[in-house]
This record gives C-alpha cells, sequence and structure tokens, in this order.
C-alpha cells in the first residue's frame, strides 16, 4: 500500500507540506483525556486572541480553497470547522480515541489532519484531481459523485475518501470501533508549514506511543520524494 499526491497537485500547490504517519494495533478502548486537553488548552490560548480565520494557517487553506473555485466560506477546510465548533462550544464530542486525538493535533496546529481506516482503502490512497467516475459514500451512507477536477482522496478501486481536498471525508473509511489499522494524513500550506508539520508528527507519534505503545512510521513528503510506502 501507498500514499502519495499526484504530481498535479505538487505542480498547483508546490507550497504543500505534507506528513503521513501509519498507526496499527490501534483500539478503542483508552481514553486519552489528559493528552486531549492538552492541545485543546493550546487551541484555546491561540483562538483567545486570534479568531479561527484570521491564523495564517487557515488563511493559506482559505486561499487554497478560492483557486480551486470553493467559497471558502462555504466550504472550509476540516481544522477551521473543528476551530469554528470549538471557539462556540469550548469543546468537541468525543468519537473514538484515535480521531479525538486527531482533531485535538488539528486544534492545536490550526491544519487539517485526517485518519482513515486501511481496511476499507484498496491499493493506495492518493491526492490527486477526480475524473468524474469515483464514489464518495457519506456518513449517511448516500453515494455522490465528485466532479471532474475535483480534489479527492482516491484509492485503487475508485472511491473518493474525502472531498473538496480537505473539506469532507468520507464515511467509507471512517475510523471505527473495530478499526485495527490507520493513515493519518496532515497538510499544510502557510509559511511555517514545514517547521510546524515537523512538530506535529513529532508529537502526533509521541501521544500514539503512550495511548497504544506503538512506535508509528513517519514521513514528511515532497514534490520529490511524494510516497509513503507502507
Amino acid at each position: 500500500m501507498y500514499f502519495q499526491h499526484a504530481d498535479e497537485v505538487w505542480r498547483d500547490f508546490p507550497q504543500l507540506v505534507p506528513v503521513a504517519l501509519l498507526a496499527e494495533r490501534i483500539t478503542g478502548d483508552p481514553r486519552p483525556e489528559e493528552i486531549i486537553e492538552r492541545f485543546e488548552q493550546r487551541a484555546s490560548a491561540r483562538l483567545a486572541t486570534t479568531p479561527a480565520g484570521q491564523l495564517p494557517e487557515i488563511q493559506a487553506w482559505r486561499r487554497v480553497f478560492t483557486r480551486m473555485g470553493l467559497k471558502p466560506t462555504q466550504y472550509r477546510c476540516a481544522s477551521e470547522s473543528l476551530l469554528r465548533r470549538f471557539a462556540k462550544e469550548g469543546s468537541l464530542p468525543r468519537i473514538h480515541p484515535l480521531v479525538d486525538l486527531c482533531n485535538a493535533v488539528s486544534l492545536a496546529y490550526a491544519v487539517p489532519v485526517a485518519a482513515f481506516d486501511l481496511a476499507a482503502v484498496t491499493d493506495h490512497l492518493e491526492v490527486r484531481y477526480a475524473v468524474g467516475d469515483e464514489t464518495y459514500v457519506t456518513f449517511g451512507e448516500t453515494a455522490e459523485r465528485p466532479g471532474a477536477g475535483e480534489v479527492i482522496f482516491a484509492d485503487g478501486a475508485g472511491y473518493a475518501h474525502a472531498r473538496r481536498w480537505s473539506n469532507r471525508q468520507s464515511g467509507r473509511s471512517a475510523i471505527r470501533a473495530g478499526t485495527g489499522r490507520a493513515l493519518i494524513v496532515a497538510e499544510g500550506l502557510h509559511p511555517s508549514a514545514a517547521d510546524d508539520l515537523a512538530d506535529l508528527t513529532s508529537e502526533l507519534a509521541d501521544s500514539l506511543t503512550k495511548i497504544w505503545s506503538i512506535d508509528p512510521p513517519t514521513t514528511v513528503l515532497s514534490r520529490t520524494a511524494p510516497r509513503f510506502d507502507f
């Protein structure tokens, strides 16, 4: 199996900094509240002085969405949606320890962090432009067809596991109680993304080790080294 961004994505968004981690032997049993709360506290401190929409990480994604022909106030990257909900409600609902951890890290770093159940992914996962014949399954199990040219996370069977790049994941590969193996992807496009994503990877890997006693393989991807084999 492998994960990569298509060369056309690197061509159009050369400022992209993606990282990937492989989390194996995951269970739904742990309750890592202390770890999650530390990340949430960092998000709270940032939001106390700067609204989510003014954070450089979010502004970079808004520019990307605009370039993709999307209204950034109608379609938001996942991290902005989480930050806005967190600012309004003061917390996020607990879903699964891996999802909760990824959400908390996303809040702290203001970048999208996605986790995919690899049992639902065929052969590979690639961030690429849709052809128009891919199938996206919503959390309500409704099938959709992403339009040609839309940025999606696509697998070898033609399933789209995320739409509008970082806007919305698919229910098909959502993390569930029985998930044992997951791919985690974080992506930044802001000026300090290289340093920030390196720190994010280190902290996320350390948290995975503390919660599940695993040593997750990690990688920082680039146009010259775009592929993560696992």
